[in-house]
């Protein structure tokens, strides 16, 4: 850990960089000049060198998908790389943020420094925004020498990149970063086809809860679309609709013919351990893995991560089961 010298501002849209449009708020360019004129008048105004990079397209996160995960990883990977950058602040919008910072966290790891992603629920130069307490917030965090790894700042709290959440959707302290109910064995020293400089491709994932009434037709349509991972989001410890033999040769068949199947609790503070009851048992035995105390955003970021990395389902799974970066 060291003091930062030399970061990169990485804006991606959001809304704490929109501006009223005749269609309402829209992600908009020249924010550095926004932030160099704030912070000109402020008296206390963060201290750190920082330099600012968009993104091309800027978005509302509203929009965000997989190609852009990896136009952010890119540019991550070339600001410290090529740049000499020694810390990245990421500036989001907060809808797809815990899910955009889990996915940099699997993306990017055993990269050597620090990245920290931050955003706002009202745009900077609304009456009562959050958007510069937030920004200035992050970047006083870099005042101190911060882990390597990805983190999460909002509300004047800096949280887990795989463990946040959005919990609330008007609220300024919108994010948590939920509990860990048991840790799984940590991956040390990471192999290189896990880390950052592996390349990715895009995956055709879905995430499907448990219900009463869901049917083995609703996945069989639904898996038929060449779906590659399913992340199943049970009840509880990890049960389901366990005397549907239906549904259950529906997930039997797609793991067979190598489709990933991950189970996580819908609880927020949820774990799953399929062996509690039968009916999680049942599901194990269907070939679905279990994600433990993971949030949707991590299981999600991890399943793309590494099938997106190349590796088989039985490879994906063995390496889903272990910590890579403080999600389980």
């Amino acid at each position: 850990m060291r003091a930062v010298k030399n970061l990169l501002v990485l804006y991606t849209g959001g809304t704490i960089g929109m501006l009223e449009t005749p269609e309402g708020l829209a992600p908009s360019g020249g924010f550095e000049s926004r932030m160099r004129d704030h912070f000109a008048v402020m008296a206390d105004a963060p201290e750190v060198t920082w330099t600012l990079q968009e993104l091309d397209p800027l978005l509302d996160s509203a929009n965000m998908q997989q190609h852009n995960w990896l136009a952010m990883r890119d540019a991550i990977v070339d600001a410290v790389r090529v740049r000499d950058h020694d810390a990245v602040l990421v500036l989001h919008g907060t809808d797809t943020l815990a899910y955009s910072a889990a996915a940099l966290s699997f993306l990017l790891l055993g990269l050597p420094v620090p990245i920290l992603l931050t955003g706002s629920m009202l745009p900077a130069g609304a009456p009562g925004s959050d958007a510069w307490d937030n920004l200035c917030g992050a970047l006083r965090q870099f005042d101190h020498p911060l882990e390597a790894g990805v983190q999460l700042y909002f509300a004047g709290k800096l949280l887990h990149g795989c463990r946040a959440s959005k919990l609330r959707s008007e609220a300024f302290d919108a994010f948590a970063a939920l509990p860990r109910h048991r840790q799984s064995e940590h991956v040390a020293p990471l192999p290189a086809h896990l880390g950052y400089q592996q390349p990715r491709q895009r995956v055709n994932l879905a995430v499907v809860p448990v219900f009463p009434g869901l049917q083995a037709g609703h996945l069989d349509a639904l898996l038929g679309s060449g779906v590659q991972g399913l992340l199943l989001e049970c009840y509880g410890s990890g049960t389901g609709p366990s005397d549907d033999q239906a549904l259950l040769d529906t997930l039997r068949a797609a793991r067979e013919r190598g489709v990933m199947l991950v189970a996580i609790s819908q609880c927020p503070e949820g774990d799953v351990v399929f062996d509690t009851y039968a009916a999680g048992s049942r599901l194990r035995a269907a070939g679905l893995v279990s994600g433990g105390g993971m949030t949707r955003e991590a299981a999600l970021g991890k399943m793309f991560a590494l099938l997106g990395a190349g590796l088989d389902v039985d490879e994906a799974e063995q390496w889903f089961a272990l910590d890579l970066c403080g999600e389980r």
